[in-house]
């Protein structure tokens, strides 16, 4: 007896049922037996659970609090100053409405940076930690403890960084180009990893200088270290003002060192070349050429001076990438793949997927098929967590006149 049949699914290998026992995936195709429930998703399009690799939560909705910033240095001193006055509840109240957004935008798990330093010091991965045990049934949440404004200038920050593994965060993650000693803090973080046996995520080469990357530094600490496939590198927009040949050359290190690579295409157009006005280019990491490499797209920030927008979509950011990279439909596949596979790489979620056997964290957009969904921003209709149901969205509809009904 199965628990749920999803009936009339479409998924990328094709029209199926879909058939959901113990929180799995547990059958595919038609006439799967008996269910406790069946529902007739009317030839609508599944994906697995949307996977957010890189966000904030704590410093999320700022925007009332300190306004827009002209540089990414600025928006770094804005949420500086106001990092002392952060409170608990603040910080926890703050990340639930964007986790809400994200849940209703389909997104089922989660990687969030938490800045933890002498200035925040311990209480916003203490309402973040809150926040991953308050959403667990719609969300899986990994927490970074993260040094925004560098390590080796700031001190206190190593110890706080211990502090926060031993109190619960699940990997760590630096800002080199806030460091005074960018290799010392790379080293430091390494070596701390290590120790903990805890992944990667660094902030890395944010701007549009073609010079001084940090890649190469990143790639031959993984190998050291044995770290392969265990570490991730957020923004990278070095990477869109390279030759073809020096992209092609950290492609390579990249990919032999299995360091993942995440675009955040809505702060990296905001920040990056804001002093050129319409004349700035891109500035957004060329995922889609960097063969062999795991490659994903995210949100980043939500309403705070490093992105004045945001409704948690990564639909929305997967069709963005596609739109600064001239992708056309063909690439919308791969696109796709930068908000599920891809990032699930990077999070190393076991059993993702479509396929028998894997957890039934599932959505159903309203569109035909995965591709449309991307190219028109489709509304996640429903989602199921491990089998049960999160999340509803009704589609709307017209409401059309009346036959020969009177005006009101």
């Amino acid at each position: 007896m199965l628990d749920l049949i999803l009936k009339n699914a479409r998924l990328p290998q094709g029209a199926a049922d879909i058939g959901i026992a113990g929180g799995r995936i547990a059958a595919l195709g038609r006439d799967l037996g008996p269910s406790c429930e069946v529902r007739d998703i009317e030839h609508r399009a599944v994906l697995p659970g949307l996977v957010e690799a890189h966000i904030h939560l704590d410093k999320a909705g700022l925007l009332c609090r300190c306004g827009q910033a002209d540089s990414v240095q600025a928006a770094v001193a804005a949420v500086s100053a106001l990092k002392r006055d952060f409170t608990v509840d603040d910080v926890r109240s703050r990340g639930a409405q964007v986790i809400e957004a994200a849940i209703r935008q389909g997104t089922m798990h989660m990687r969030t940076h938490v800045e933890v330093d002498p200035r925040a010091e311990l209480r916003s991965l203490t309402a973040v930690l809150a926040l991953k045990d308050d959403y667990a049934f719609a969300l899986d949440l990994q927490v970074c403890a993260f040094a925004q404004e560098g390590l080796t200038n700031d001190p206190g920050t190593e110890a706080l960084l211990e502090q926060a593994l031993a109190q619960g965060a699940d990997l760590l993650g630096g800002c080199p180009y806030t460091d005074s000693d960018p290799l010392a803090q790379i080293d430091i973080l390494f070596a701390m990893a290590v120790r903990h046996d805890v992944d990667l995520d660094f902030h890395l080469d944010f701007d549009l200088d073609p010079d001084g990357s940090q890649i190469k530094t990143i790639c031959d600490r993984t190998i050291r270290h044995g770290w392969q496939g265990r570490v991730n590198l957020g923004h990278v927009t070095k990477l869109a003002v390279m030759t073809d040949g020096a992209l092609r050359d950290h492609a390579a290190m990249l990919a032999q060192a299995r360091v993942a690579v995440t675009a955040l295409p809505a702060t990296d157009l905001y920040l990056n070349g804001m002093d050129q006005g319409h004349r700035a280019p891109r500035g957004v990491a060329p995922l889609h050429l960097l063969e062999g490499v795991t490659v994903a797209v995210a949100t980043n920030n939500v309403m705070n001076p490093f992105t004045p927008y945001g409704d948690c979509s990564l639909l929305r950011m997967a069709n963005l990438y596609a739109n600064v990279m001239h992708l056309g439909a063909g690439d919308f596949a791969a696109c796709l793949r930068m908000i599920t596979d891809g990032a699930a790489r990077i999070l190393r979620l076991a059993d993702y997927g479509l396929s028998v056997g894997d957890r039934a964290d599932l959505i159903v957009l309203d569109a035909a098929t995965a591709e449309d969904g991307l190219a028109t921003i489709a509304a996640p209709l429903m989602g199921f967590k491990a089998g049960r149901q999160s999340f509803d969205r009704p589609a709307a509809r017209l409401l059309r006149p009346v036959a020969g009904a009177l005006p009101a």
